[in-house]
């Protein structure tokens, strides 16, 4: 993960919300760690390296990152397990991420539902 300006990394926030907006079923969360999450589970994240990662089946994740020659995701210096990383050469299809987003979304809708670790 490589340390990126502020100014870089807000200009990453708005294509994460614009990635977002694609997909009207969820909406982004999060202030300073911005993320998407739905039936008691996240499922997309943007890192401070401005990366986005997002949540797949053991096997969806096997198989795009094959197909994406990509990696698991990393965020705050931890292995995101299910996750993936994004990479740069996709961010460049809006509507390939939104559909990544969108299937990932269904993905967590059909888990049993999570539980806050808020009380």
């Amino acid at each position: 993960m490589s340390k990126i300006s502020k100014e870089t990394w807000h200009e990453r926030l708005k294509l994460y919300d614009a990635l977002i907006a694609k997909c009207p079923r969820f909406e982004r969360k999060g202030k300073t760690m911005p993320y998407t999450s739905a039936n008691g589970h996240m499922f997309s994240l943007l890192n401070k390296a401005g990366e986005i990662g997002i949540r797949f089946s053991k096997d969806v994740q096997e198989k795009y990152m094959a197909e994406l020659n990509t990696t698991i995701y990393k965020s705050y210096g931890a292995v995101m397990r299910g996750y993936i990383l994004i990479p740069e050469i996709i961010l460049k299809d809006p509507d390939q991420v939104a559909a990544f987003l969108d299937e990932s979304y269904d993905y967590v809708m059909s888990l049993e539902p999570g539980t806050s670790k808020k009380k």
